[in-house]
C-alpha cells in the first residue's frame, strides 16, 4: 500500500511510546510550490524573488512588530523539554526535527541572528543562524509538518503556541514567493467563486436537488436543502466537503433534517457557500479577512437573523476566534457593515452558533424525536478535533466544546464510549491531516502522524468493542477516511455526528 514504513500499534498501550530518534528522516518530504497562478490572485510574488532573504527578515520583523506574542514565544523557550513528546508527527515519524522545539527552532535561530543583540554579535553561542538557502528549505519542509494543532502549548509551562510559530514561517515564505500550492489554490478558489471546491451555483444548486431527492426516496418525506432564500431566519455556512463526499454528505443531511423537524427556516448562500478558511493555515489575517468578508456579505444580503456553522474544526476555531476582529461578525462589531449587521440579527444569537449548539438546544426543548434504537449497530468513540478542542467554546459554560457534542452523539446513541483521557478534550491527538496538509504530496507525514490517535482508537476498539468513530471535523473526516485502511480498520467507521442524528431523527408530524 505505501512505500513508506508504517508506524507499528502497541495494543497495550493508549498513548505511543517515545520513540527513538531517526535525524533529519522527515527532510525530504515537502508539498508541491505554488505556483504563479495560485500566489498572484493572494498577493504573494509568483515565484522566489531575487532579494529574498532581505524581503523575509523584513517580513519577519513586521510579524514582530504586529503581533506582541510572537516574539514571546520565541523569547521565552528554555529547552525544558515538556512538548518534546507531545506531538503527533514526532511520535509518529521520530524525526527530532517535528518535536515542537526543534521546529520553533527553525524559526528561532534566524530571529536570534537579525533581532537580538547576543545573535548579532555572538551568533554561535545563542544558536543563531543566518537565512541561508538550506534554513528555508529546511522551513518549507518542517513547517509543512506541523498541524497547527496546538497540542504542544497545553503541555508548555510557558504557554508557547507553535502554531503562531508555524503560520509566522509561512506568511514570510509566502512574502517571498514561496508558497504552498495546496493551500494557496483552495484560497483562490474561495475568493473568485465561494468555496474551496471551485463549485459555481448551478452545479452548487444541482447538487444540492440530487440530495434532496435521495432523502425523499429514502424517508419519503419532502425534506428542502435552499440557496439563496432571503428572509430565512438561518444562514448555514458548511465546509464545502458536506456537497460532495461522504461521510461528509450525510452530516449536511442530518442538518436538514434538523432544520426540517424543528420548523427552522435556512438557506445556504452560493456566494459564500464555505465555512472553511485556509488564510488562517497560512497565516494571512489579510487572506482570512477577504475570504470571511463573503460570509458577511452574504449574512446582509440575505436578511438572515443568526449565523451556524457546520460541522468543520478550523471553521469554527475562525468564526469563533477571528471573525468579530476580522469582519465584525459577532458582538462588539464596531465597523459600519459589522454593526448593520449586529442590527439585523436577533439579539439572542448575536455570536455565530455551532450546529451541535443548535442540535442540542432543540434536544433539550424537546423538538425533536430521536430513536436510538436506529444506531443500535453502532459503538461510538468521539475524536475531538484539535481546533475546536483547544481554540473554542460551545455554549455558555467553559468545556461545552467537549460536552455538547458528546451529549449530541449520547442522544442518539446507545453505545458510547471515549478514548483514554490523555488522547481526548484538551489532550486530544490531532487527526494528522489538519493545518493544510491534507494534500496527496504529503502522504507519508498523515499517514504516521496519524497514528497517536489510531493507537487509541485502535485500544477502544479491542476492549470496547467500537466500530464507529464520530467527528465534527471535515478535514479530520476526510484523513480518517484515508487513513484508517493504513491501520488495518475500516475506512467507513468514520462519521459525521449528524450522520447519526439523521440515522436517529423521525421526521413527519410533531405529536
Amino acid at each position: 500500500m505505501a512505500d513508506y514504513e508504517i508506524p507499528k500499534l502497541n495494543p497495550e498501550l493508549d498513548v505511543p511510546e517515545i520513540p527513538a530518534l531517526e535525524p533529519d528522516k522527515m527532510a525530504g518530504l515537502k508539498p508541491f510550490v505554488a505556483a504563479p497562478a495560485h500566489q498572484e490572485p493572494l498577493g504573494f510574488p509568483g515565484e522566489l524573488v531575487d532579494n529574498w532573504q532581505q524581503v523575509a527578515i523584513d517580513k519577519m520583523g513586521e510579524l514582530l512588530g504586529k503581533y506582541r506574542s510572537l516574539q514571546v514565544y520565541l523569547d521565552s523557550c528554555v529547552k525544558c523539554g515538556a512538548c518534546t513528546d507531545k506531538c503527533h508527527y514526532f511520535l509518529g515519524t521520530n524525526d527530532p526535527k517535528n518535536m515542537p522545539v526543534a521546529r520553533q527552532d527553525l524559526l528561532r535561530s534566524v530571529y536570534r541572528r537579525h533581532f537580538t543583540f547576543a545573535g548579532k554579535y555572538f551568533p554561535k553561542l545563542v544558536g543563531a543562524r543566518d537565512l541561508t538557502e538550506e534554513v528555508l528549505d529546511e522551513w518549507y519542509s518542517y513547517f509543512h509538518q506541523c498541524s497547527q494543532c496546538r497540542r504542544c502549548s497545553v503541555y508548555c509551562p510557558y504557554g508557547i503556541d507553535t502554531a503562531e510559530i508555524s503560520m509566522a514561517a509561512r506568511e514570510i515564505m509566502d512574502a517571498v514567493g514561496k508558497g504552498q500550492k495546496y493551500c494557496n489554490e483552495i484560497l483562490g478558489k474561495v475568493l473568485k467563486i465561494g468555496n474551496n471546491l471551485g463549485l459555481p451555483e448551478p452545479a452548487l444548486v444541482d447538487t444540492l436537488e440530487g440530495l434532496e431527492e435521495d432523502i425523499k426516496m429514502d424517508t419519503g418525506v419532502d425534506v428542502r436543502l435552499p440557496v439563496d432564500v432571503k428572509g430565512a431566519e438561518v444562514l448555514l455556512i458548511t465546509p464545502s466537503a458536506d456537497f460532495f463526499a461522504e461521510p461528509h454528505i450525510d452530516g449536511l443531511i442530518g442538518y436538514a433534517k434538523v432544520f426540517h423537524q424543528a420548523g427552522i427556516s435556512w438557506t445556504l448562500s452560493s456566494y459564500a457557500s464555505e465555512a472553511g478558511n485556509f488564510g488562517m493555515f497560512i497565516g494571512s489575517y489579510d487572506t482570512m479577512r477577504k475570504a470571511a468578508l463573503r460570509i458577511r456579505q452574504a449574512a446582509l444580503e440575505l436578511g438572515v437573523k443568526r449565523i451556524v456553522v457546520g460541522e468543520c474544526g478550523h471553521a469554527w476555531r475562525v468564526a469563533y476566534s477571528f471573525w468579530n476582529t476580522l469582519t465584525g461578525v459577532g458582538a462588539g462589531a464596531d465597523d459600519p457593515f459589522g454593526q448593520m449587521l449586529q442590527k439585523q440579527l436577533d439579539p439572542r444569537y448575536p455570536q455565530p452558533q455551532h450546529i451541535c449548539e443548535l442540535t442540542s438546544d432543540l434536544i433539550d426543548r424537546g423538538a425533536l424525536k430521536l430513536d436510538k434504537s436506529a444506531n443500535d449497530h453502532r459503538v461510538v468513540t468521539f475524536h475531538d478535533s484539535c481546533n475546536v478542542a483547544r481554540a473554542t467554546r460551545m455554549g455558555d459554560r467553559p468545556g461545552g466544546q467537549f460536552e455538547i457534542p458528546r451529549k449530541v452523539i449520547q442522544s442518539v446513541c446507545a453505545n458510547y464510549v471515549d478514548m483514554a483521557p490523555d488522547t481526548i478534550r484538551q489532550n486530544t491527538f490531532c487527526c494528522g491531516g489538519g493545518g493544510g496538509l491534507l494534500t496527496d504530496d504529503l502522504m507519508e507525514i498523515r499517514v504516521k502522524g496519524a497514528m497517536p490517535r489510531m493507537q487509541a482508537l485502535d485500544q477502544v476498539m479491542n476492549e470496547n468493542g467500537v466500530n464507529t468513530m464520530a467527528s465534527i471535523c471535515a478535514i479530520c473526516k476526510s484523513q480518517f477516511s484515508k487513513v484508517l485502511p493504513y491501520y488495518d480498520k475500516p475506512m467507513h467507521m468514520i462519521a459525521s455526528v449528524h450522520q447519526l442524528v439523521s440515522d436517529s431523527i423521525i421526521l413527519g408530524a410533531k405529536e
